[in-house]
């Protein structure tokens, strides 16, 4: 890809993070309590079955195993873990722990991938992580043991199936819209009867949860994730993941301008820092290689996306 091509994918792939940014306000403003696994699986399963829909596109072969072990990783344990450490956490904690996730991307790489980690990468991950923390800084007093370990364990499982997402590409002639509706399809399966045998029957919904799960759902699920999956097929997975702090610098600003939280001159330098760092990440190595999928994958180059020229889904089998 030329440099110019490679700005406007990361660009695009930065507004999946950008829209994860606004669950935490979403979860607490607007959605019942205490309703993790619930939450979770009306965030999963209906964008997936939607996607399948319009996608037209079933798994073959080794891929049946493979998006259940993606799903599992990206949706299945992510999205109640992520939902449980929201409930439990302030905004804040929870995203300094996920802040961790481009350093564990780039531990996975190495062991998965054979990527030794640049050291520019592992300074970017770091200062990203501090910069996070900085934002953050006023709630680390707030400390829930379950909901720490909710956090970290959701990070670990995204970093793993980013990398595990990139080392095993796509079928050929599938794109990202079909490889998401499988991975949340199955995602939402694993949880469901977690949710019913836990929680048991759905919560009554007023009209504002009603629009907060058909946010979830829509736009921070079926086109955030077709966006990310769509993304690391071209950057690298360290590239991706170094997109991650958008997210909790979106958690911030919402707080801010939503919730009438204040931001001193150490959470914006902290933003600065870490806003850098993401920055940083997205620049081309000069020892590396042209991006490409692995092979049976879609070429970068291929049409086949979340979206054509007129903005409007679409799939080809």
């Amino acid at each position: 890809m030329t440099a110019h091509q490679r700005a406007a994918v990361a660009a695009l792939t930065a507004l999946a993070p950008v829209s994860w940014g606004t669950t935490y306000v979403v979860t607490t403003e607007f959605l019942p309590p205490d309703r993790p696994l619930f939450t979770a699986l009306v965030r999963a399963l209906p964008a997936g079955l939607l996607l399948l829909a319009v996608a037209r596109v079933l798994p073959r072969g080794a891929w049946w195993w493979k998006a259940a072990v993606l799903g599992a990783l990206n949706i299945g344990a992510f999205f109640p873990l992520l939902f449980l450490s929201a409930y439990r956490l302030p905004g804040g904690l929870a995203a300094v722990v996920g802040s961790a996730g481009p350093l564990l991307v780039l531990g996975l790489s190495a062991l998965l991938l054979g990527r030794r980690p640049a050291l520019r990468d592992v300074l970017a991950g770091a200062v990203a992580a501090f910069g996070v923390s900085m934002v953050v800084l006023k709630a680390a007093g707030a400390l829930d043991t379950l909901g720490v370990t909710a956090a970290f364990t959701a990070t670990a499982s995204m970093s793993a199936g980013t990398v595990l997402t990139q080392k095993w590409g796509r079928p050929l002639g599938v794109g990202p819209l079909a490889l998401t509706g499988w991975q949340l399809t199955a995602g939402g399966l694993t949880i469901a009867p977690l949710a019913f045998l836990l929680e048991g029957a759905p919560p009554t919904l007023d009209a504002g949860a009603a629009g907060g799960y058909a946010y979830l759902a829509l736009v921070n699920t079926a086109i955030a994730y077709c966006l990310w999956f769509r993304g690391i097929g071209r950057l690298t997975a360290t590239q991706a993941t170094l997109l991650g702090p958008l997210s909790p610098l979106t958690a911030a600003v919402l707080g801010w301008a939503v919730l009438g939280e204040s931001l001193t001159a150490l959470q914006l330098l902290g933003m600065a820092l870490a806003f850098g760092a993401t920055v940083a990440g997205q620049l081309p190595r000069r020892t590396e290689p042209t991006a490409r999928l692995r092979a049976g994958s879609q070429p970068s180059g291929s049409t086949s996306g979340c979206v054509n020229r007129t903005g409007l889904p679409r799939e080809r089998a």
